[in-house]
């Protein structure tokens, strides 16, 4: 079997050897939006595409510049090449998040020029969490014991089409990409 992967729009994908010439966002959008958030345990279907949307907009909310709004949006962008594994399974698969990290800086690289800071993804992964909180409040009546962060955006927690989270997440990555041009 061969090491790579055939993405959404056909291209032969090798995860472990990742380029970024062949990284495109239809083929992080189209996944994301199609991937379930709590790996299905939520009683409602809500994407890993929704909680990216939701992350961007969190940053957006917190008044966050362009660069962090679009990394807020692709922080999980790994996720569509690897798929979502759960955070307590995560943290013991050292190998898993290597592979990860170099996938998602090489997303970063890409659509960022950079990857970001460690203050830019302490940023990152307040947003995340906070949003994280959140939803398993909403969806599951639980409390993490993280506890919450302040909630500056209304989350939208609608069961929504995969093709209408895939159009605005890649709406969305188009409008910040284009603001970074600038």
């Amino acid at each position: 079997m061969a090491d790579y992967i055939t993405t959404f729009s056909k291209i032969h994908f090798t995860p472990l050897e990742p380029k970024k010439e062949e990284i495109i966002p239809e083929d992080i959008a189209h996944p994301l939006s199609m991937m379930t958030r709590a790996n299905g345990h939520f009683p409602e279907f809500y994407s890993v595409g929704q909680h990216s949307l939701q992350c961007a907009k969190e940053a957006q909310a917190r008044g966050y510049c362009d660069r962090l709004v679009l990394a807020c949006l692709l922080h999980d962008g790994s996720e569509a090449y690897l798929s979502d594994i759960t955070r307590p399974v995560k943290k013991n698969m050292p190998v898993y998040r290597e592979i990860e990290k170099v996938l998602q800086d090489t997303i970063y690289e890409k659509f960022l020029g950079s990857v970001p800071t460690e203050d830019e993804m302490e940023k990152i992964r307040d947003v995340d969490d906070t949003c994280l909180y959140d939803e398993f409040y909403h969806f599951a009546g639980e409390r993490l014991s993280m506890g919450p962060g302040k909630l500056h955006s209304i989350p939208d927690y609608r069961q929504r089409s995969f093709r209408d989270v895939e159009e605005e997440f890649l709406n969305m990555m188009k409008l910040y990409l284009d603001k970074l041009e600038c």
